[in-house]
């Protein structure tokens, strides 16, 4: 299981995402300006407990009337959930690019280990043939 997992990663193009991270994270994080003040006037104080169900009514004025203010009431619970996703995007897209930053150096760190065991491992064979010669 664990090898599919490294082929998947392997396909990856990581210097892509690499380059990608800081602008998906600007791009969240101008998502997320933008919901948070759009969002801040739209209702005028209402909350969405504050629709009043009435009994149904016989003129047409207040049916709709009623059914204006259930809207805004929706209206204004999916704008405070686009807000809360809105959020949490943005969340991840910082998350993201930290870990991408975190990855960037580990790998820049592994090359670097196997730089040191391939010079370790030539200094090895030479004296290892250094060795050899003189015995």
């Amino acid at each position: 299981m664990a090898t599919g997992w490294w082929s998947v990663l392997k396909t990856v193009p990581w210097s892509e995402v690499i380059n990608a991270a800081p602008q998906v994270a600007s791009g969240a994080r101008r998502l997320w300006d933008t919901v948070a003040r759009k969002s801040g006037g739209g209702m005028a104080g209402m909350a969405p407990g504050q629709v009043v169900e009435e009994a149904p009514q016989e003129d047409v004025f207040g049916s709709l009337i009623q059914r204006v203010e259930k809207n805004e009431a929706t209206l204004f619970d999916l704008r405070a959930q686009m807000l809360q996703a809105s959020e949490i995007i943005a969340n991840l897209a910082d998350q993201n690019a930290q870990l991408i930053a975190k990855m960037e150096l580990a790998r820049t760190r592994m090359l670097w280990l196997g730089v040191a065991t391939g010079v370790s491992a030539i200094l090895a064979l030479v004296a290892l043939a250094l060795v050899m010669a003189r015995t």
